[in-house]
């Protein structure tokens, strides 16, 4: 208590003590003092309104981030750090009006017990001579905090003040100070302001408390109403606090001296009007769009809706923790591992796992974080299928012990997801899911904890080792491999029958990342190409109509008028016959445009909306990313704000398409290794990679056990 008195009691008591001797009332001094540090600490409260109002004015921004990305934690964090850091935004600002209230209560308790030091300023070894007298004057009476108002009721004592007056301290007028003293009165309203209340008696004390929460719940009422952070709160949000609050100051009204409570009750009154200045000054109406925050409300309560779907059952969690144990079954070394994220991804494994299944003896064991994984219905005693959920995953991926894993989740070691703490030689294997950059479109160092990656072209291979060059990283192993699922759509492309479309067919496809077209200028460009002789089909990305189902319902209202036989929107994903019968497919930065050139030879319109970018370091690497260098290569770009151009970019596109099915065939072969055998390549490298294993101290050692 010394501690608190001297750091913080000692300079609010000075505060205290101006009051006094201006007021030369106890009582309004302490309401002037609440006054007093409510005006210091206003140029804080503006700060604070104005980060409120920014946090407010940010909300759709951090709505959409959780509509986006939800499920993925890490994203949301990271996204909104850095949304938080590009409008200089402070979670925290919020919590510093409440957190300064501690000191300050903390100092008024101790002027309150301290009045001889802090209102009076009284020789410090006076009041010790004075402390000591009452004590001995009451014997067994444990005087604590409350010692210097014990002398004050002493001295003010007939029966024994003399006992005091008889002190002799050197060079301190004694008599003097018991003349201040009993001078002073701790009195307001009828109420001894050093007294606490008591719970057991009904009277004018019990009345502090009882204002006091009071006080606190009409605070948390208007602040409920008017505050511009606390009025987003949920219900339970905004009125458990409100509960909290009005239950903590009552309470906290009956441990504590009148003095301090009436400081309670004044402040909270003084915070209300506090809050309706800082409204009028910063009017939050003038800087919010309340409109765009409701409405990206609505899109994270969707989003919510499908985290909720995606949850695993009970059955499903049972499952997961039975294929756990199965998977650490026996003491036998997996030659094959292979980790799939979902369902969807087989189709980067395909082709290789027929090829093993076909040419080799080796039993895969696959990993799939999806319950319903298509893997669960295929019949093959070599093929063996395993479900984790996420509470598993991390645990099992450090405890893998496997000769190889292969796997097209970049960000191994960098990410959640570890190499192997129980064996040191497992070869990691990396297949991309596209035959893009490996500089730009994954976060930095995605690839640099796998010991080998299966490339898709040269670009790939020689993007790697630059980077492996610039940041002095070991060298991997760079197999040239090729793309499994390219060699499958150009198979399904030409084992199609083909017509020529009497009207020629535009397929607008786009990515699901911020600003997309559909979010940017999809009006423009309808209304630019509608009724132009084409026959328009827009195909959302399946995320998107996933993740913002009322966006793409305002889509459909605006447009169900207008759907025909030459204009739909198609959200049934089940089939690629759009894709392989467009003449054109106009995107952003997805990649259907070159699995769609790539396979069909037909030119791609690509939109310049923003760039997905997730490595801030790109540039680094002095090679220009293929998601930039093939825009020109298989099409042309447009920018988003050209939209009255587009038609005329269209007709010439299509005029040429001829012209570039040569040259997109040109584009594929020098872009694309094995084309037609991207499968063999790489089922023949995982199998020289197990058998390699078969020779390793490791294997001999566990087979030796």
């Amino acid at each position: 208590m010394d501690i608190i008195n001297t750091v913080v009691g000692i300079p609010l008591g000075y505060l205290m003590w101006l009051c006094y001797v201006l007021i030369r009332n106890y009582g309004l001094a302490i309401l002037a003092f609440t006054l007093l540090t409510k005006v210091i600490l206003f140029p804080l409260n503006i700060w604070v309104q104005k980060n409120s109002i920014k946090m407010v004015r940010i909300q759709p921004e951090l709505n959409e981030i959780g509509a986006r990305f939800v499920g993925d934690k890490d994203k949301i964090a990271e996204e909104q750090l850095a949304l938080y850091k590009r409008e200089n935004y402070h979670p925290l600002a919020g919590m510093i009006p409440m957190l300064i209230q501690v000191p300050i209560i903390l100092g008024l308790i101790m002027v309150v017990y301290n009045p001889l030091q802090h209102l009076l300023h009284l020789d410090t070894e006076l009041i010790n001579a004075f402390v000591n007298q009452a004590a001995a004057l009451l014997p067994g009476v444990d005087l604590g905090s409350t010692a210097q108002l014990k002398v004050i009721e002493l001295i003010n004592d007939p029966n024994f003040v003399g006992f005091f007056s008889g002190l002799q301290v050197p060079g301190v007028d004694v008599a003097g100070a018991i003349s201040q003293i009993q001078g002073m009165r701790l009195e307001f309203l009828g109420l001894n302001l050093s007294l606490l209340p008591d719970i057991t008696r009904l009277d004018g004390y019990f009345l502090i408390p009882v204002l006091s929460g009071v006080s606190a719940f009409l605070l948390c009422f208007f602040q409920n109403k008017e505050n511009v952070l606390q009025r987003e709160q949920g219900f339970l949000g905004r009125w458990g606090m409100a509960v909290f609050l009005t239950a903590f100051s009552t309470y906290f009204a009956f441990i504590v001296p009148v003095g301090v409570g009436l400081y309670w009750i004044a402040g909270n009154v003084f915070a209300i009007f506090t809050l309706y200045l800082l409204n009028w000054m910063y009017d939050p109406k003038k800087f919010i769009d309340y409109d765009a925050l409701e409405e990206s409300k609505v899109h994270l309560a969707e989003s919510k809706k499908i985290e909720a779907q995606l949850k695993p059952s009970k059955e499903q969690k049972a499952k997961a923790k039975a294929d756990y144990a199965r998977f650490f079954e026996g003491k036998k070394v997996k030659q094959l591992l292979i980790y799939s994220e979902k369902s969807g991804f087989y189709k980067y494994f395909e082709n290789m796992i027929d090829v093993l299944l076909a040419q080799s003896d080796i039993t895969i064991h696959y990993l799939t974080s999806d319950p319903n994984d298509a893997i669960f219905k295929m019949d093959n005693p070599r093929l063996v299928p395993y479900y984790v959920d996420d509470n598993r995953l991390i645990p099992l991926f450090m405890k893998i012990d496997a000769d190889v894993v292969v796997m097209t989740t970049p960000n191994l070691q960098t990410y959640h997801l570890k190499r192997s703490y129980v064996r040191k030689d497992v070869e990691y294997i990396y297949i991309p899911h596209d035959p893009l950059s490996t500089h730009m479109g994954v976060p930095k160092g995605a690839f640099d904890y796998f010991d080998t990656v299966l490339c898709v072209g040269p670009q790939q291979m020689a993007e790697i080792r630059e980077t492996e060059k610039v940041y002095g990283l070991p060298e991997k192993k760079l197999v040239p491999c090729g793309y499994g699922l390219l060699d499958n759509l150009c198979a399904a492309y030409e084992a199609m029958e083909k017509t020529e479309n009497p009207v020629k067919k535009i397929l607008i496809a786009p990515s699901w990342q911020d600003g997309n077209i559909l979010d940017s200028c999809i009006d423009e460009m309808l209304a630019a190409l509608l009724d132009k002789g084409y026959d328009i089909t827009v195909r959302p990305h399946p995320e998107y109509v996933k993740r913002f189902a009322v966006k793409m319902q305002q889509l459909i209202n605006r447009y169900e008028d207008r759907f025909g036989e030459d204009f739909r929107i198609e959200t049934d994903f089940s089939s690629n016959v759009t894709i392989f019968t467009a003449d054109l497919v106009i995107t952003d930065w997805s990649g259907i445009a070159h699995e769609f050139s790539y396979a069909t030879k037909r030119p791609s319109l690509f939109v310049n909306t923003p760039m997905k970018v997730l490595n801030p370091e790109h540039d680094k690497i002095k090679i220009v990313p293929l998601e930039l260098a093939l825009r020109t290569e298989l099409g042309t770009t447009i920018d988003p704000d050209k939209m009255d151009e587009v038609a005329a970019v269209v007709a010439e596109l299509l005029d040429k398409r001829e012209d570039y099915a040569q040259h997109i065939a040109e584009v594929l072969d020098q872009n694309v290794f094995n084309l037609g055998h991207s499968g063999e390549a790489t089922a023949h490298y995982v199998m020289d990679a197990v058998a390699a294993k078969a020779d390793s101290s490791y294997r001999k050692m566990m087979e030796m056990q």
